[in-house]
């Protein structure tokens, strides 16, 4: 399993490494951005505040800073707002 994971990673670059598709870069390089999407959208329908928060947080984040910074203030308010959110409501 662990070889045919490293395969299909590996492939992609071997295959498309010496070749130019500019639609195919640009698909690539807003992929990161659909897939962080996919993975927070869901917290919308959740209900928890504590993750609406996150959300918002992360989405001015990432109006102003970079993909890596974006990241770590989406899991560390997360984090953050998990734990001491009930706390304090409570």
């Amino acid at each position: 399993m662990g070889m045919v994971t490293y395969l299909t990673r590996i492939s992609g670059y071997l295959l498309l490494r010496n070749r130019n598709y500019p639609r195919l870069t640009r698909i690539l390089e807003i992929l990161p951005g659909c897939v962080m999407i996919s993975l927070i959208a869901p917290i919308f329908v959740t209900g928890k505040l504590s993750d609406f928060i996150a959300v918002i947080l992360t989405i001015l984040a990432a109006m102003r800073f970079s993909f890596l910074m974006t990241l770590i203030v989406g899991i560390g308010s997360a984090g953050v707002l998990r734990h001491f959110l009930p706390m304090i409501l409570h």
